[in-house]
């Protein structure tokens, strides 16, 4: 597992669990770092906070869908979800077709 932050705060928390990490804050950055944990067999799992599926979005959701190892997963920082209440009932009704 590895982590890739835009803050220091979720970073060190992290790393309190245990969970190696970068603190990136520019989009060059993030693709380097996006780049190489990709060519790295020993990471499985990749952490991001959510900003940056917000602020990059064409860097971030082309690989969550496409990419099958390492997982993508986009996490909550310190200031908590940026999602509304519902985002997970939207987000089965736009993928079904279906109202709930």
């Amino acid at each position: 597992m590895f982590l890739i932050s835009d803050n220091v705060d979720t970073y060190t928390g992290m790393r309190l669990a245990g969970v190696e990490g970068v603190v990136v804050h520019e989009r060059e950055e993030l693709k380097r770092e996006l780049d190489r944990v990709r060519e790295d067999r020993e990471i499985g799992i990749v952490l991001l906070t959510e900003k940056f599926g917000r602020d990059f979005p064409d860097l971030v959701n082309d690989l969550k869908l496409c990419s099958r190892v390492p997982l993508f997963v986009e996490i909550p920082d310190r200031h908590g979800t940026g999602r509304n209440k519902n985002f997970i009932t939207d987000y089965v009704n736009q993928a079904i077709g279906l109202k709930l």
